[in-house]
């Protein structure tokens, strides 16, 4: 296992133990993410508390693996992202939706780019529509 997988890992167990220090701590300060529902977010803390916001909204979210890949400084994760939704959720516009109360099984894909042991690059990628109609947001 190299150093991309490895950071990646850690980088999940964090998130999903909601270790919010240790998440900004594993990105470079200038690190940059690009998420489905905010676009480009810019620097270590600025990512960890939009991974916070986003599984505040799920308390018992947890990660199923389906495929993970490294090849020399990338590391990429598929899987589901499964939680109740019982907070409420921050939309791009900044208002707040209320909890539904439903569970999501929603699939994502990550990709993480690490130089010296940090991520300098991570792409998170989710199908929205998906998202909102397993919420019961919107039409499936």
């Amino acid at each position: 296992m190299g150093q991309a997988r490895e950071v990646l890992d850690r980088l999940t167990d964090a998130i999903f133990s909601r270790d919010w220090e240790a998440v900004a701590a594993l990105y470079s300060p200038e690190g940059v993410a690009v998420t489905p529902d905010q676009g480009e977010v810019r620097g270590n803390h600025a990512i960890a508390q939009w991974s916070r916001e986003f599984l505040d909204a799920f308390p018992d979210a947890r990660y199923e693996s389906v495929f993970a890949h490294e090849s020399d400084n990338t590391a990429i994760d598929e899987g589901y992202m499964i939680g109740t939704n019982t907070g409420p959720i921050a939309s791009p516009t900044g208002e707040s939706i209320p909890p539904t109360g439903k569970t999501v099984r929603l699939r994502a894909c990550d990709i993480a780019t690490v130089e010296d042991g940090a991520i300098t690059s991570h792409r998170f990628y989710f199908d929205q529509v998906e998202f909102m109609g397993q919420l019961g947001l919107m039409e499936e």
